[in-house]
Order: C-alpha cells, then structure tokens, then sequence
C-alpha cells in the first residue's frame, strides 16, 4: 500500500491511528527503512465501522488520546526530518465542534499543516462544504504559524481560487472532485499560476484516460484481470454526464481486460465534455445522519480512551 511510484517525490503516507504508542513504532519503521517524505494523520473518516470504535473522525473529542497519538508521531519523525500534518474534520456533528480546539493542540506539537474538510461526520458528504470554518481556523492558527490547507466541494480550478480567497487559507485538498476526472490537477495548477484554464476533454479523450488508467494499474498489479476489475468503479465516475446507454454502462462494469475495455468504449459516439458537469458533487452523498460511537463516548471529553487496535480496521 506505500509502494511509492519510480522517481516519486514527496512519497506521503497517510497513517490512521487509534492507539500513540503503535503509531509511534509505525513511524519509526517508516523513517529507518526510508518509506516516506512525509506523513499525514487522517482524522476525517466518518464511516461507521471506524467511528463506532472510537477512530476517524470521533476521535478529536477525545483531547488527551488525539494530543498522545499527535506527539507520539511527530517525535517518532523528528530524527528521520519527515514532517507530520493532520487531517480533520469540524467536529463529530453541530453539538460536538472539536476543529478549534484539535487544530491549536496540532499545531502546538508541531505539525507541519492542519488540513480542515469543512464538514461535520454527520454530514458525510451531503449539502454545501463550510468554508467560513476554514477560515476561522486560519485565524485560530495564525499565532502558532501554522498553515490551513482547506478541503471540500473544490470541483474546479475556480472553486479553489474562490475557497483560497474567501477563507484565507494556504492551499487546497482535493478529494472527489478527481473521481473521474485526474486531470483536475492540471487544471488546480494553471488556475493557481494564473494562466490559462485547460479546456475540458472530449469523450474521446476521456476514453484514452480510461484506457491508461486500466494500463497503469496493470502494470502496478501484474494482473490484467485484478487491474480491470479494480477499474470498474470508475467507469460511472469517468462517464459521468456523457450520453451512454445502459447496455454499454453494464458491459463497463463487469470488464476483465482492457481489450474489452477498448471495445466497448470505441462503440461510443465522440461528445464534447458535458456543460458545467464539473460542478456537479461526485462519489457518496447522504443526509445528516447520527454518527456510531462507542458506548458513553461522548460522556466526557477528557477521558482517555482505550481502544483495541486489533478490533479496528480504516475505512478511508
């Protein structure tokens, strides 16, 4: 899962960590043998079978447990010089605001950014991202010189510019908004070097994305079946907004090569790239939803919890 690129700078590995005295040993074996340039706390993920443990983006309310695993891993990098950065959310839901307060004791520790996805854990991924919270955290952290990296319904080169400009913030994350669409990056480049924006691409050369996507991952698991079949969540990402008939859709998700790959998308009439289609949410939406947590967890956030390593797996 760390296996970095050829030639790839920074390599950034991304821990999720309920437990200080593990993750520290987690990152001293990343330093010694040289794993990573830099490393990222994920504190974000709201998905259930990891908050109902206590991890994700429960575990900010608990202020002594997330300061421990936060120092534990910024002095396990310290002798190696591999900068640590974290990744949160606001809070747990609207009653349980944690984002100030985890944000200062980062940024106390030593972390090199906080990152802020401007959403509560109850929202998920539903209604408008909160960029003013960004921007009060950028204030909140401007004494400790700690940079606020922003993240939510950034869509465009344009969205970006908008959030850097309405919150004050010292750059972007991007997540859905490269689900089927990679080339947002180029895109986020050129907006932020001020010239001119990359027309969207055509149905044709979507296709050729595809088919290098699917090339790519072949060659990274020496299976073309696994590489096809990992493929197949993409297809509705890619096609998103383009006229596909069902049959076709169907015949996508259930590829297991690229030959059929290519087929299948050569049987698709060439469209331009669907109008104001970039500005439209991508991956999961939901409601506001009641956050699983362990029993009593919000009982008192002070108590250091205890949480069992080896009953929890990440979600994302």
């Amino acid at each position: 899962m760390i296996t970095p690129g050829k030639g790839e700078f920074p390599r950034s590995v991304q821990l999720y960590a309920v437990d200080p005295i593990v993750v520290g040993q987690a990152v001293t074996m990343l330093g010694r043998e040289n794993l990573a340039d830099h490393i990222d706390l994920n504190f974000g993920c709201p998905v259930p079978k990891v908050t109902r443990k206590g991890g994700g983006a429960a575990l900010p309310f608990k202020r002594k447990l997330f300061s421990a695993i936060v120092e534990s891993v910024v002095k396990s990098a310290k002798p190696f010089g591999i900068p640590v950065t974290v990744k949160m959310r606001i809070g747990i839901d609207s009653d349980h605001i944690t984002y100030l307060e985890a944000g200062e004791s980062a940024a106390k520790l030593g972390v090199s950014w906080v990152a802020l996805h401007a959403r509560t854990a109850a929202q998920m991924y539903s209604g408008k991202a909160q960029w003013d919270a960004i921007g009060r955290l950028v204030e909140h952290l401007a004494p400790y010189g700690t940079p606020v990296l922003g993240n939510g319904d950034i869509w465009s080169g344009a969205d970006a510019i908008n959030m850097v400009e309405q919150s004050g913030c010292h750059g972007v994350v991007v997540g859905r908004g490269c689900l089927g669409r990679p080339w947002l990056f180029a895109e986020l480049v050129a907006a932020f070097e001020g010239r001119e924006i990359p027309q969207q691409p055509t149905l044709r050369e979507v296709a050729q994305i595809m088919v290098r996507h699917g090339e790519l991952l072949g060659d990274y698991f020496e299976d073309e079946f696994r590489a096809a079949r990992d493929l197949r969540k993409h297809m509705a990402w890619y096609l998103k907004g383009f006229r596909v008939g069902g049959e076709i859709r169907a015949a996508l998700a259930m590829i297991e090569n690229i030959e059929q790959l290519r087929n299948l998308l050569g049987e698709i009439e060439q469209q331009p790239y669907p109008v104001a289609l970039g500005e439209q949410p991508r991956g999961r939406s939901s409601s506001i939803r009641t956050i699983a947590l362990p029993d009593k967890w919000l009982d008192d956030p002070d108590e250091y919890a205890h949480i069992e390593v080896e009953d929890l797996v990440s979600g994302g």
